[in-house]
Parts: structure tokens; sequence; C-alpha cells
């Protein structure tokens, strides 16, 4: 018996040279894909911190694309790996398992408002007069007048919850920030 017969074949006998590698970066390459299309948005899109009108050109661009990106990267994920898995050993089969674990997640995720967890609106605003508020003499205001009516919101509450409608002067308004 010659020692070439008694290695092991990493392949099947159905798969030529280099057709392995091609499978393994077309795997990687939609897990890339799928995985940008939700982290990307996320990570440029901070709303307390500077951002750049291009960068939040292309995180909106490709959050808006998200849903269908995804996808469609998933199911070549799943593809691939699926080719992939008759061949490869233990070790390669846990990075195909915790790779399609982080696509899916991504997927699933690109499919909700994840900002929405963030700012929660406020349900109802209660409004005190001046020599009840606490707040400090240096607290920054945006503030509304109608009529004999007037409001004034804090910034750092808006800040947190971006959007408040109220009522004033017998007029609806959205206080936005």
């Amino acid at each position: 018996m010659s020692p070439s017969s008694l290695t092991p074949q990493l392949r099947g006998p159905s798969t030529k040279p280099g057709t392995s590698r091609w499978i393994w970066t077309a795997f990687f390459v939609c897990s890339a894909a799928a995985i940008a299309f939700f982290f990307v948005p996320a990570f440029i899109i901070q709303p307390f911190r500077h951002q750049s009108p291009r960068g939040l050109l292309v995180a909106m661009a490709l959050w808006q694309r998200a849903p269908l990106g995804t996808a469609i990267a998933a199911l070549g994920c799943f593809v691939f790996a699926f080719l992939l898995w008759k061949s490869a050993n233990r070790w390669r089969k846990s990075v195909l398992v915790l790779t399609l674990i982080v696509v899916t997640l991504s997927a699933a995720m690109a499919r909700l408002n994840y900002f929405e967890w963030m700012f929660r609106p406020i349900p109802g605003a209660r409004f005190l007069s001046q020599a009840q508020s606490k707040l400090d003499s240096k607290e920054m205001l945006m503030s509304v007048r109608l009529g004999d009516d007037a409001r004034a919101y804090p910034i750092s509450q808006m800040a947190y919850h971006h959007v408040l409608n109220d009522v004033v002067g017998d007029l609806p308004i959205a206080v936005t920030y």
C-alpha cells in the first residue's frame, strides 16, 4: 500500500482543485456584505456625536437597502455554507456556523428600527412654572409662544427624545431637535 493512499482526501470526488477556495471566498464576501448592511449604519448614525453629511448619506443609503441586501447576502451565505459543509473539517464547520449566526442576526436586525429603542417618545409632557422649575441657570431651552401661551423645552430632554407633540394656544405643534 502506498503512503498516498493512506492520507485522507480533503475534497469530495466531484470538487475540482481551487473550487473550494472560490466558494470560501464567495461565502466570506456574502458574509461581509450582510454584516456591513447592518453594522455600518449602526456605527455611523450616532445621534449624540458629530456626523458628516457624506457619512450620513452613505449610512442612510445602506440602511434603506439593508432588508433586501441582507436577505440576498444571507441566502448566498447559506448556499455557499451548504456547498462547503461536506468537505469542511470541524474547525471550519464551527467558522461556518458562527458566521451564519452573525449573518442571520444582521439580517433580522436590518428589519427593525433600532433607533426607536434608543429614543422613546415622551408619553405626556408635564410643565412646571418657572418658579417650580429646578433647571440650572445655564440650561439651554427651546421656547414657543403663541398669543398668551408659552412653553419652554429643555434641550437636554429634547436631545434624548427628539420629538414632542404639544398644544400651544389651541394649536397642535411638533417640537423637534
